[in-house]
């Protein structure tokens, strides 16, 4: 059974007894048990169970209510706190002190009793203390005995919500580095400091010799591995494409390619086992290799010098990106290709607020419509007509990204694991080839998987860069996946490498933002050759998670209604890009 943290739930009160606080005690719960209500209804964990909410047992007044009611959310595993009021209390006396836990406080907006009042006193005190919280006041006014959550105010709940239980998720874990930096990619120079000031993640490493010494010595699940092999020879190696990628002299036998299959699935087990540990290596007598590195996230070097002479991590890559695997369906793994752990932390920022598996994409491609026609005779239409970026990777996408999967409608999306159906697996897996790898680019072989991914779905590409002198920023691009004519496809997909997955990607455009004026541009401003694709529009998701984590977001096309940052970011100037950056500056990393 997984533990997650918790939301904690304070009902904030006016001390004075003798008739203002009697009266007041049956709202304040009611308002704080709506707020429970609102959170387990409609959020899951990982797993998908609903979200945990705990209440203080009683309402707090004064310091000595609200120092018991942090002992009980230690004891109770909570990992962010939501403040409720709908009158005037003591600011100072009854507010989180909680250094890590994120806060947010709802003021209620009703005439009776001043709850606005101390939600801009309390706020006041979180900023002078340098404890941040986020403010959420209704747009209008309630009636006293009226315990609805406006739909202003849930949204807030529900969005502050999201980014503060990814931010406790993070909390404790490792990102897990399997090898080193992969052909100079700056993204895969990892910054343990980074992970550890920010984001409260230990920086793990074993070499990548590790995966040959447990292949070579079968220091993995050899029951496992036999269904692994099953599964494999009945759903992947009647896909293998044609070899027709590599020359003559650099083609494997048939021998060779099955061996390559056999290696690839023992690489993802052993993989598996080094993130998460695996008690089955216990009763082998591997009592340290079944721990594992208590891994939240990790990445895979490979290129070069793995790959120059073993079979790739393609297989091992995307199938661990993926919702299901040989054991069934599941949470999808965060699993950075190149150990590019910038963008493997954009990818477990959109997993943690989705709970959905995540593309890993090379941003390889911006496609203008002049250009289109002019190598393939044909105009672009549709979403892609005013050009198109082409997101495409070495054989490791997430096999979720297929679009095969379909909502009520009809339209193509990606689930969370705990909806997806047998029938939903087999179409992603009847949707993607396994290609022989190319050998000029993978010299020990292996398979890169193709699949074309379903134009229609929501989609944002996110990444992570880290500057220096300045520091971690986050970029975000919302937009569409896109459909395009075959005759295109062939055309363009061939002057890559046909054997990788491909998505076409439209952003959302803002002609009044330059980094959003055009297509051209988006892809011009992107900060690194990888990005990050989560399903669906989380761009404000993101923002509101950044201020948490105080990474500035540099780049972004959401619209300016829908951020919402901690109260203090006002105080630092009217435009809300700039006092991004100002407030992350000063507040500067939440664990140092």
């Amino acid at each position: 059974m997984n533990t997650y943290p918790k939301i904690g739930i304070r009902p904030i009160i006016d001390a004075r007894q003798g008739g203002i606080r009697e009266s007041l005690e049956d709202k304040t719960m009611n308002l704080a048990k709506a707020v429970a209500n609102l959170i387990s209804a409609n959020l899951r964990y990982p797993d998908g169970s609903p979200v945990e909410c705990v209440i203080a047992d009683g309402t707090i007044g004064r310091v000595p209510e609200a120092a018991a009611c942090a002992e009980k959310f230690e004891r109770e595993g909570v990992g962010a706190t939501i403040s409720v009021t709908s009158c005037w209390c003591y600011g100072s006396e009854t507010m989180d002190m909680h250094p890590h836990w994120p806060k947010a406080v709802w003021g209620f907006n009703g005439t009776e009793r001043p709850g606005a009042v101390y939600l801009a006193a309390v706020l006041a005190a979180h900023a002078q203390k340098g404890l941040p919280a986020f403010g959420i006041y209704g747009h209008d006014v309630q009636d006293l005995d009226d315990n609805s959550i406006p739909a202003d105010v849930a949204e807030k709940l529900l969005r502050f919500t999201r980014a503060a239980l990814a931010v406790a998720l993070m909390r404790g874990k490792s990102y897990l580095s399997v090898g080193n930096v992969a052909m100079g990619i700056a993204g895969s120079i990892v910054d343990p400091d980074f992970l550890q000031e920010y984001l409260g993640i230990r920086a793990e490493q074993v070499d990548m010799t590790e995966v040959a010494r447990r292949i070579t010595l079968g220091i993995y699940d050899h029951e496992e591995y036999e269904k692994a092999m099953a599964w494999t020879e009945k759903y992947c190696k009647p896909r293998e494409g044609e070899d027709f990628k590599n020359r003559p002299e650099k083609k494997k036998t048939r021998e060779e390619k099955d061996a390559d299959w056999e290696f690839v699935v023992k690489m993802t087990l052993i993989i598996r086992d080094l993130m998460q540990g695996n008690p089955k290596l216990r009763e082998m007598g591997y009592l340290e290799e079944a721990l594992g590195h208590n891994a939240i996230a990790g990445g895979f070097q490979g290129q070069r010098q793995w790959t120059d002479f073993y079979p790739n991590g393609d297989f091992s890559e995307a199938l661990l990106n993926t919702s299901f695997d040989w054991n069934g369906i599941r949470e999808a793994f965060v699993f950075a290709t190149e150990n590019d752990c910038c963008n493997g932390i954009a990818m477990l920022f959109g997993h943690l607020l989705t709970n959905r598996a995540q593309f890993f994409s090379d941003v390889r491609t911006y496609w203008s419509p002049e250009a289109v026609k002019r190598v393939t005779g044909k105009e672009l239409t549709g979403r892609a007509a005013d050009g198109m970026i082409h997101l495409i990777n070495s054989g490791a996408t997430t096999l979720d990204g297929t679009g095969q999967v379909s909502d009520a409608e009809g339209n193509p999306m990606m689930k969370e694991p705990w909806e997806m159906t047998e029938s939903d697996v087999e179409k992603c897996l009847g949707a993607t080839t396994w290609y022989p790898a190319d050998r000029d680019y993978f010299r020990g072989g292996g398979f890169s998987s193709n699949f074309l991914t379903k134009g229609g779905m929501p989609v944002t590409m996110m990444r992570l860069n880290l500057v220096k002198g300045l520091g971690p920023v986050l970029q975000i691009a919302e937009g569409w996946t896109a459909d395009v004519d075959p005759e295109i496809m062939k055309v363009l997909d061939m002057r890559t490498d046909p054997t990788w997955p491909t998505t076409w990607f439209v952003p959302r455009l803002c002609p009044d933002r330059d980094a959003f004026k055009d297509v051209y541009s988006v892809m011009n401003n992107w900060g690194a050759n990888h990005g990050a694709i989560s399903y669906g529009h989380i761009g404000a998701d993101l923002i509101t998670l950044a201020s948490i984590l105080r990474i500035p977001v540099c780049m972004h096309n959401v619209e300016d209604e829908k951020i919402f940052r901690p109260a203090a970011w006002n105080a630092f100037g009217m435009d809300k890009e700039g006092s991004d950056y100002r407030a992350c500056a000063t507040y500067g990393p939440i664990y140092k």
